[in-house]
């Protein structure tokens, strides 16, 4: 498994394919596996990097001194400069988005083209970070996610009519029951926190190229509806595309659309 030492911990990717780069950053509690249908699909045809999270997968824990997703955008640059991937075509999925926006914006040059999906990068709405961070507290105090947390965390990703006794539903659960107590305090529960009190991106995103840049968003994603992802595309001028019969994890519960429509956009660049 490929590793690579960035600000002191191991962080671990994967890579499949060749042909011009693409980065696949992914969601909060999610690993890259996640991503596994698109890369089978994108790698016949490009270079496709996926990583794994501080504290998610099989990466260590969060770096001493990574307070923001500017680190972890820089970080991720980091793995890029290892790699010897001068650009990019960015994919982001939730946090993936906050912090791909961040490093399309540190490095212009980097980013042949970049999609943000079921993300949104102005600050959380105060009544549902206070709600996050009393999640975190509570996780953070008992060292496991306790089957009551599992109830409340488990469904945020999906859409209200998925099958809780899907494979997809319960090993997501199954996984998130798995994270030991030191994992989830040293890397999780701070990973949450940075995710959650971010800082304002909006003013900036003036500055992306509209003909570079996509806004996806489950047509039924909770924690990021379809409104915050439609605001960010109309300050960028880009195009907005709903993913029908999505939540949050939209390129898993319609990995057809969302395969496709990255075909097409990866397509247009190269």
């Amino acid at each position: 498994m490929p590793f690579v030492t960035i600000d002191g911990q191991p962080l671990h990717y994967i890579e499949k394919g060749r042909g011009p780069a693409v980065l696949l950053a992914g969601s909060y509690l999610w690993d890259q596996t996640m991503w596994a249908p698109q890369i089978d699909a994108l790698s016949q045809h490009y270079r496709v990097i996926a990583l794994d999270l501080w504290g998610h997968g099989q990466s260590g824990r969060l770096p001493d001194g990574t307070i923001s997703l500017d680190d972890i955008s820089r970080q991720a640059l980091g793995l890029l400069d290892y790699l010897n991937i001068d650009r990019i075509a960015l994919v982001g999925l939730s946090v993936g988005g906050m912090w791909g926006a961040r490093l399309a914006l540190a490095a212009p040059q980097r980013v042949s083209g970049l999609v943000m999906m079921d993300t949104y990068v102005g600050i959380e709405p105060e009544p549902t970070r206070q709600y996050y961070f009393s999640l975190l507290k509570q996780i953070e105090e008992a060292g496991v996610i306790t089957p009551s947390l599992l109830d409340i965390v488990v469904p945020i990703f999906f859409r209200p009519g998925i099958d809780p006794q899907s494979a997809l539903y319960q090993n997501f659960r199954a996984s998130l029951a798995a994270l030991p107590a030191d994992r989830l305090r040293e890397s999780i529960v701070p990973m949450g926190r940075i995710t959650f009190g971010r800082s304002d991106l909006l003013p900036r995103l003036s500055e992306l190229n509209p003909e570079t840049t996509l806004v996806m968003c489950g047509d039924q994603d909770t924690p990021r509806p379809p409104l915050e992802a439609q605001e960010m595309a109309e300050l960028i001028g880009c195009p907005f595309l709903l993913v029908p019969e999505a939540g949050h994890i939209s390129n898993l519960e319609n990995p057809r659309f969302v395969t496709e429509v990255l075909l097409k956009f990866l397509g247009e660049r190269n």
